[in-house]
């Protein structure tokens, strides 16, 4: 097994880390706040690299339980994502008015996701925005790979139904 560096294996990580604490607190403080902490974890835990399967598996299972008590300590579940919180660029092409358009489904997308259940929003960011193995994502929430297929499926047909309700017959 080959010797886990700080700086080049887990340092690497907090963006990611950050996208997914975000995704549970919704606070951009919050989610701050549980990357450090989930880097001091870490840290402290060095002697223990060499034992795990996944350092990056690990990293995201300690952000993750981070933020989940986070933001049961603060409820801060009734605030919704928005565009302006994700890593949206403006090099986008096209007239105004279809970059408008198109930042309205980005809006209305955001919105239905933040609407699913905690755990199909998770596995879903953690699939479709991360770009998790199913495997990882198994690991992370101790779950089976194929209730993170299942899971994963239902949270996509929800968000298809549902926005295809809205783009057809208006909110």
């Amino acid at each position: 097994m080959q010797e886990i560096r700080f700086r080049d294996d887990i340092l690497p990580l907090k963006d990611k880390l950050f996208r997914l604490a975000l995704r549970i607190t919704f606070n951009r403080a919050e989610a701050e706040d549980v990357v450090q902490d989930t880097m001091i974890r870490v840290w402290n835990k060095r002697e223990e690299w060499p034992q795990f399967g996944s350092v990056e598996a690990y990293c995201m299972t300690v952000a993750r339980n981070l933020a989940i008590d986070r933001s049961q300590k603060k409820e801060a579940q009734h605030l919704q994502i928005t565009p302006e919180m994700g890593e949206m660029g403006d090099d986008r092409g096209g007239s105004p008015h279809e970059r408008l358009v198109g930042d309205e489904r980005m809006r209305i997308v955001h919105e239905l996701i933040s609407r699913l259940p905690e755990k199909q929003r998770l596995i879903m960011q953690m699939r479709d925005i991360e770009e998790a193995s199913y495997k990882e994502i198994a690991n992370v929430l101790g779950l089976t790979e194929e209730q993170v297929k299942v899971n994963l499926f239902r949270a996509r047909q929800k968000v298809k139904q549902q926005y295809k309700q809205i783009d057809e017959y208006g909110l």
